[in-house]
């Protein structure tokens, strides 16, 4: 099969050239020269037979060259046109090297290796523009579809009892409270003895207390109490200071009740300190958590660590102090656990009980969550229920 760009006549057959079509029309071989060869001083008659062929050739191969060098593919129609005139099986360059064949023995080598570069160029320009295109893909498919709606930006928001812990913590350090805190797996003697609690305190009991077998045993602290050790042992008063923490109890979980939940616990020890200064600082800290008009009363109460204790009430937030079922008809609800700090407290921790005195206090962040925003569910603070949690991105 003669390759198709040059077709010359009958009785030009023994010079005929490589470009040869069956297609083309018939075209003066003088002429053919002329046009890709007789730009130059020497003429078609002048040149010899061998050097015919040599010529058309390389000027057939310097003008592919120069068309590769000026092709551009901007698309992937392009690339695929360049691809099959310029690499593929029946492409221009194809038919040159099918055509080598007749070029004289002698200068066939030579011809070869102008083809080589030429078919080496193509590939890499082949290759080039593949890559180009590629890439164009990769950051087209990266770039945002300005055509779709707009997604409005999720925001977050604190969970509730974080709300509400960083309110109590805000309002006690206006009344000169600093933050304290300590571990969560606890000994007996933080968590008990250095308290006062009897060895036979139903606390100590493991259907209370969850508890890990060691040599000594070791417990998930029940409150919070534990720091004010710890802090009355390494600090010397006056020491005033609020315990925000999780705490565990060995407790069936219900709407009321839970095994884990938070405390808050306050201590000041200093001289001359008196129940007077106990009431008007949880006095206050009502006021400045629920509202000028919640009501508040102490009663008598017992606890191991504090002579003489209280339970602190606040008039019920739903009824307004006329009786529901959240208060159980009293009208009033409990937030707090309070009291002096009992004299055996101190001395367990090396304080001088005859020159100081100090009260205390403890309450359940959850408690005062609930109050706060009428929740009937205490389960609902650790079921991460995305409904509830929305209700308080605002608070």
């Amino acid at each position: 099969m003669v390759p198709s760009f040059l077709l010359l006549t009958q009785a030009q057959q023994p010079y005929r050239s490589i470009f040869h079509s069956r297609k083309a029309p018939l075209m003066n071989p003088q002429r053919l020269i002329q046009k890709t060869v007789g730009r130059g001083e020497q003429n078609f008659v002048s040149l010899p037979k061998s050097r015919l062929t040599i010529t058309v050739m390389l000027d057939r191969v310097k003008e592919i060259y120069q068309e590769i060098e000026q092709f551009d593919a901007r698309s992937k129609e392009e690339l695929e046109h360049f691809r099959i005139r310029y690499v593929g099986r029946k492409g221009v360059i194809a038919e040159l090297f099918e055509g080598l064949k007749q070029v004289p023995p002698a200068d066939r080598r030579a011809v070869g290796q102008e083809l080589n570069e030429l078919k080496e160029l193509a590939q890499q320009r082949l290759k080039a523009y593949t890559t180009a295109l590629e890439d164009q893909d990769d950051e087209a498919s990266d770039a945002p579809d300005l055509s779709l709606p707009v997604v409005p930006n999720a925001y977050g928001g604190a969970h509730p009892l974080n709300v509400v812990r960083q309110q109590i913590i805000r309002i006690f350090s206006r009344m000169g409270f600093s933050v304290s805190d300590g571990p969560e797996i606890e000994s007996d003697w933080y968590n008990f003895g250095a308290l006062n609690f009897p060895d036979n305190h139903p606390a100590r009991d493991m259907q209370d207390t969850f508890f890990i077998a060691r040599n000594p045993d070791v417990l998930l602290r029940t409150h919070t109490s534990n720091v004010q050790i710890r802090l009355m042992e390494h600090q010397k008063p006056p020491l005033r200071s609020i315990m925000p923490g999780r705490v565990y109890r060995n407790e069936a979980i219900s709407a009321r009740a839970h095994c884990l939940f938070h405390q808050v616990e306050g201590l000041y020890v200093d001289t001359n300190v008196s129940f007077r200064d106990l009431k008007d600082t949880l006095y206050h800290f009502v006021k400045e958590m629920f509202g000028q008009d919640v009501r508040i009363r102490f009663r008598p109460s017992f606890f191991p660590f504090t002579e003489p204790s209280a339970e602190i009430d606040i008039s019920c937030l739903i009824c307004k102090g006329e009786g529901c079922n959240v208060c159980k008809q009293s009208g009033w609800v409990e937030i707090a656990g309070s009291g002096m700090v009992d004299p055996n407290v101190l001395a367990n921790c090396g304080i001088d009980p005859e020159t100081y005195t100090g009260f205390a206090f403890g309450m359940g962040i959850e408690r005062i969550t609930m109050l706060k925003y009428q929740i009937r569910d205490l389960r609902l603070f650790t079921e991460n229920d995305v409904r509830f949690l929305k209700q308080f991105q605002g608070a």
